[in-house]
């Protein structure tokens, strides 16, 4: 009997071996027996969690608390890991049958029916009360850019005033050089008490003697904007032959409605402008391995990097080379940082859908962001009549550029927020189908539109019409403002992959890239106006028209938090976390709560299937990684509280049946 069940094969065995090849096979045999005795012993005595497990063990939790997120066998008493894979699920009576009935046939096959070598099988309870899932997926996310963040928390800041505190500080504790410059993210003018809202401005960092002179560049929270000091605003115009542009083609430098002085505010485009000096190859590193441990600590078994450079993609090749990748990285190369060039020499990486390491996607971008005045809009912001945000590509160029990463075989993954850009995008993903003659031909490439957070209504089924994935982001709930991937199947998919199989020929994943961002639901109305704001983070709506029932969402960490759970509770609770909303306790437009069941499969399954992955990842059923998480309290328990998930703790994240962080 080889490793199968329900059909999935996890290992086979050459048959018939000679008993030269029985010998060899039985030495290596004894020999791991002696290592993995050493590992079990250490577990077995141990009366703390145990952190190294053997090479075969059975894991079960009370009650059926293991979320199999499977819609045949949904929960399960326990599963059965065979190195870095599911063997078995069920109850332990079955899953040692199961093993029993291997083993004997392994002997059998190999070590001549020899009764010494059959293995027992370690079974590792959980703890009371924690619940096992399958391991968690951010759908889009910045890598590098989470370890940037965190060398200089600008977001902790409630106040302007604390901000420059928190700036001061840090430089005091970093002397340098005078033309050093100083870089940090996360600033949000929204939140600040003690100022209307609006832009900072160089005036202001100026405000501080000991930063008047420094060269400072601070990207906004969500890195649509860029704010500079009176030196940092110097050395740009030296770069720029002494005089700044009037205008930037998808951006803006803004300027003061007076003077028409630059305040040092630019945003989208015009921040590549600014001379930053890039990141070295150890800072990179740095950040990488900071954003390594974190994900781990919260649950994260995969990530999909969304605007990866070339040089960060040979980072993580590298890293993976030496053993220093303990997640999984699905990359989408940035169209924005590949020349001419590269774009020709550039080939799709996908050794396999379990490799660390994969980029078979390209990441394109139409607009900004809400809070940056940057989404672009078809009708004038509500709370600034003066603007419509910021297409960074006019729709002609953006179906060029569509075409031409389509033409190469490449996945397009858009980058699009506001309605109009949203529409532009889905006009061009039409035009590929309709220049077919085959919409399951699109499907085949699973496009996605990441963000998708503000849609004019009539455009939220288009997704579905085109067999498209719409990707939302739980942290725009967070942020409530939502990113939608969409992302497509030529083939129907089988029915237990899916909340709702469709019938029809191709499928869509309303991918929700979940940036369920409170900090955006304080203002989106605002700027939205009361009309507008039906069409936006409509998750529920998205997973109802998508064709078969797949929202993948993401948090697009470091603009929000990298804990997914906190994702989690946005999209089921819709609530601050402080269990509010501009709605009430009730949810901010509560209709469009995601049940838990649909949540976690969002970040599971769902994002699994975004990434080309869905028969390797995503769910716990025989033949998929053993990539689970174990975690304090059960989350999926709709009865609790919305504020027991903010409490939830993982106690253990495993990668390949391994564990990666914690223990059982």
């Amino acid at each position: 009997m080889s490793m199968v069940t329900d059909g999935v094969a996890a290992g086979t065995h050459p048959n018939n071996p000679t008993s030269g090849r029985r010998q060899v096979v039985w030495t290596f045999f004894a020999s791991a027996v002696v290592a993995l005795s050493a590992c079990y012993a250490s577990f077995s005595r141990r009366p703390g969690p145990i952190t190294c497990l053997p090479a075969s063990y059975a894991l079960c939790a009370q009650e059926q608390r293991i979320y199999t997120v499977d819609l045949p066998r949904p929960l399960v008493d326990c599963i059965l890991v065979n190195k870095h894979t599911i063997a078995a699920t069920g109850t332990l009576p079955q899953i040692q049958t199961f093993w029993n009935d291997y083993q004997n046939e392994l002997i059998r096959t190999f070590y001549g029916n020899e009764p010494s070598a059959k293995k027992p099988l370690p079974v590792i309870n959980v703890p009371p009360g924690s619940v096992v899932v399958p391991g968690l997926t951010d759908a889009h996310a910045h890598i590098l850019q989470y370890g940037f963040k965190m060398q200089l928390r600008l977001d902790q800041a409630s106040t302007l005033s604390e901000l420059l505190d928190l700036l001061e500080n840090y430089t005091r504790s970093h002397p340098s050089n005078p033309d050093t410059w100083v870089e940090a993210m996360g600033w949000d003018q929204t939140r600040w008490a003690d100022t209307n809202g609006t832009f900072p401005t160089s005036a202001d960092l100026a405000s501080r003697p000991s930063l008047a002179s420094l060269p400072i560049a601070l990207h906004r929270i969500d890195v649509h904007a860029l704010w500079l000091s009176p030196r940092a605003l110097v050395l740009t115009k030296e770069h720029l032959n002494g005089t700044l542009p009037d205008s930037v083609p998808g951006g803006e430098i803004i300027r003061d409605s007076t003077t028409g002085e630059p305040t040092g505010i630019f945003v989208d485009a015009a921040m590549s402008l600014v001379p930053i000096p890039k990141w070295s190859t150890s800072q990179m590193r740095e950040y990488a391995d900071r954003t390594m441990k974190d994900a781990l600590a919260v649950g994260l078994t995969s990530i999909h990097d969304a605007a990866t450079s070339l040089a960060e993609f040979e980072l993580f090749q590298r890293m993976d080379e030496e053993n220093a990748l303990p997640i999984r990285i699905y990359a989408m190369a940035d169209s924005d940082r590949i020349s001419p060039d590269e774009k020709q020499a550039i080939d799709i990486h996908d050794p396999s859908p379990a490799a660390h390491v994969r980029m078979r996607s390209v990441k394109l971008f139409t607009d900004g962001a809400l809070g940056s005045w940057g989404a672009a809009l078809l009708a004038p912001y509500s709370d600034n009549a003066k603007t419509r945000g910021l297409m960074r590509l006019p729709e002609d160029a953006l179906e060029k550029l569509v075409r031409d990463w389509w033409d190469m075989g490449w996945g397009i993954n858009v980058h699009a927020i506001g309605d109009r850009a949203n529409k532009a995008v889905l006009d061009a993903f039409e035009k590929i189908a309709n220049a077919s003659g085959n919409k399951g031909q699109l499907a085949e490439r699973r496009p996605r539109i990441e963000h998708a957070q503000i849609m004019r209504v009539e455009d939220l089924k288009r997704p579905g019409e085109l067999g498209g994935l719409s990707f939302l982001r739980e942290d725009d709930v967070r942020r409530l403002t939502y990113d939608v991937h969409w992302c497509n199947s030529a083939h129907k998919r089988p029915a237990d992959t899916c909340v709702s199989a469709s019938s029809r020929d191709f499928a869509d994943c309303a991918q929700a890239d979940s940036a369920l961002r409170t900090s955006d639901m304080w203002y989106a109305e605002t700027r939205l106006g009361p009309e507008r704001i039906n069409g936006a983070y409509a998750y529920q709506t998205l997973l109802k028209l998508s064709q078969n029932g797949i929202l993948p969402l993401g948090s697009d960490f470091p603009v929000e938090g990298i804990n997914p759970l906190l994702g989690f509770y946005a999209a089921v609770a819709r609530l601050d976390a402080e269990g509010r909303s501009p709605h009430g306790e009730g949810g901010w437009f509560p209709s469009e709560r995601l049940t838990r069941a649909q949540a976690l499969k969002g970040m599971t399954l769902d994002a699994a299937y975004a990434s080309f992955a869905e028969d390797t990842l995503g769910s716990l059923v025989p033949g998929k990684r053993a990539d689970f998480v174990i975690l304090d309290r059960n989350i999926m328990d709709e009865s609790r509280p919305f504020s027991e998930i903010l409490e939830t703790r993982v106690r253990a994240t495993v990668v390949d049946g391994k564990v990666a962080f914690g223990g059982i």
